[in-house]
């Protein structure tokens, strides 16, 4: 019984839920080796105790279960500062947009809760490989007042006002809450978010939806909730040297999570304390996980969880990574 014990807090790799979007493509499956009958892949849900798709424990002793109910059958492995929250934090996903994904926004905690019942979403995105050219939607150009977005959509002019990027590799992205925003064609992102689903479609491109009809759009609301002034300047990234070698780059950092990119050749360490989980995504290569009575092999694609307490654990080989956990000084929900 000791030894089951031990296993069941060793990080364990993950199989997440993929959804068949219409704007998705194929390159989740073919270049990152995630299994689905589904046509195409347009998100991998990596990190994901939300009920609309949950990943899975896909190895160790808890193999099959899905990540919610180890969570919940095991509270101090999510860690401290989120055992204290109403809900897990945080979703990590791959999106594979061969299309343009619609125009939208997204609601803060307080409009969420009032009227959907949910918890709002900030999120940030990695850009891991794009085509030339590929642009996004990040807010406006100038500032707007309510009556003239509302104008600009019912007219059909809304994308002559609205701020687009060009995008390359290696790119990030903070899109707070409140923040219009679309991702290009031709773009594959990593989006580390708060753990909800909901999204206010603004602009769809006219597209139809599988049953035939125009897509729904949700105009009020997202004239509620949008932020109508040109969005800041995105953060200036730090990048410095681990004491074992690694390049590691700060991306984001807010009350929900704390992401950072690892570029690893050789051998690093990465520390799990009690306070949060860790989750690790593999984008580039191949490594070595190991720990304390443990060994796992990660290669690109690989979706990892660390659970809080886990202690350090060594990573050798060439890989890029993402981790992701939640701040210790973040303040509670």
């Amino acid at each position: 019984m000791k030894m089951a014990d031990s296993r069941i807090f060793q990080p364990f790799r993950l199989r997440p839920a993929i959804k068949d979007y219409i704007w998705g493509g194929t390159r989740l499956r073919d270049e990152y080796g995630k299994k689905s009958s589904l046509e195409r892949l347009a998100e991998s849900w990596e990190l994901s105790c939300h009920p609309d798709g949950m990943s899975v424990i896909d190895s160790g002793i808890c193999e099959g279960m899905t990540l919610g109910e180890y969570i919940e059958r095991y509270p101090a492995q999510a860690g401290s500062v989120c055992r204290d929250m109403p809900f897990f934090p945080v979703l990590v996903k791959l999106i594979d947009a061969r299309n343009d994904l619609s125009v939208q926004v997204h609601p803060d905690d307080e409009y969420a809760l009032e009227h959907e019942n949910s918890y709002g979403k900030t999120e940030m995105w990695y850009v891991i490989d794009c085509e030339p050219g590929a642009e996004l939607v990040y807010g406006f150009k100038e500032r707007l007042t309510r009556e003239q977005f509302r104008e600009a959509i019912d007219n059909g002019t809304l994308m002559e006002l609205v701020n687009r990027v060009p995008v390359k590799k290696g790119d990030t992205f903070f899109i707070p809450s409140g923040t219009l925003h679309a991702i290009g064609r031709g773009m594959l992102i990593a989006e580390i978010q708060q753990n909800s689903n909901i999204t206010y479609r603004v602009y769809d491109y006219g597209r139809l939806g599988a049953d035939g009809k125009p897509r729904e759009l949700h105009t009020e609301k997202a004239i509620e909730v949008t932020c109508l002034a040109p969005p800041p300047e995105q953060p200036e990234q730090s990048i410095h040297e681990s004491e074992t070698g690694a390049a590691v780059r700060e991306l984001a950092q807010c009350r929900y999570f704390r992401v950072t990119e690892h570029d690893i050749n050789g051998s690093t360490q990465i520390s799990t304390g009690d306070t949060s989980f860790g989750h690790i995504l593999v984008i580039e290569g191949s490594a070595v996980l190991s720990g304390h009575d443990f060994s796992l092999d990660i290669k690109k694609g690989d979706s990892i969880f660390l659970p809080a307490g886990c202690g350090m654990s060594s990573i050798s080989g060439r890989c890029r990574i993402i981790h992701t956990a939640v701040p210790e000084d973040t303040k509670q929900l």
